[in-house]
């Protein structure tokens, strides 16, 4: 009876994990769904307003965003942006070959897997949050047109505490509005995103303006690279 009753137990837990694996596709589905025309929002902006925390976000359409970022932000956090499918092969290739027993040390992450993180999954350099975005980046990249994937990026990309997208880090660094920035101040958001916390945009370190330099000369002769986003 015990082997039983443990078999049933077993059946039932294994229903009822079916179940929530069934909701959780069926509510990412229709947020996918959603977002493709609606402004989203960010796990880490979900995060904030469930823990009380302020969230400055105003969303703004890519017509109204400087090409100088648009262009920054290509160049500086993913290149191939055009090119790819929503997954840098080559790229993620190197880094399995370099991870060691912890996982792997560099992400790697294309826009569209770091726009498939920021929507859907969490923060985090892990195997199984890997191997959950790279579906999910690749189900964007084929859906979403480019321009819409890089105008979502552009909108929930964190750039301080609590500073979400373009418009909002632009009026609080630079007091002017996205479609503003100069070429300068744009290279100068691009080289804080991979730590915004860290690195100032009002107040970049000696390495943050040299790294802002040099994302600035390649944007500035990247329009090859970025004729998608146009």
């Amino acid at each position: 009876m015990a082997v039983r009753g443990r078999d049933g137990g077993l059946r039932r837990l294994g229903r009822w994990m079916l179940w929530v694996a069934a909701g959780l596709i069926l509510l990412f589905a229709g947020l996918f769904v959603l977002y493709a025309f609606v402004p989203p929002v960010s796990t880490l902006m979900i995060g904030r307003w469930i823990t009380l925390k302020p969230v400055e976000r105003v969303w703004t359409p890519l017509a109204r965003i400087s090409p100088h970022l648009v262009a920054s932000v290509i160049m500086s956090e993913d290149a191939q942006f055009c090119r790819h499918d929503g997954v840098d092969w080559g790229a993620l290739n190197k880094v399995i070959e370099q991870a060691g027993e912890d996982g792997p040390s560099r992400g790697a992450s294309t826009l569209s897997m770091q726009t498939a993180k920021n929507l859907f999954l969490w923060p985090s350099r892990s195997y199984v949050r890997k191997g959950l975005e790279i579906p999910v980046a690749l189900a964007i990249d084929a859906a979403w047109s480019k321009k819409r994937i890089i105008e979502v990026y552009l909108n929930i990309a964190e750039w301080g505490d609590g500073i979400f997208g373009a418009e909002a880090a632009a009026r609080r660094y630079f007091r002017k509005s996205a479609a503003e920035l100069t070429a300068r101040e744009a290279a100068l958001m691009a080289a804080a995103l991979p730590n915004p916390i860290l690195r100032k945009v009002d107040r970049p370190s000696r390495r943050h303006a040299v790294i802002a330099r040099i994302v600035q000369a390649r944007a500035a002769r990247g329009s090859a690279w970025t004729d998608c986003a146009r």
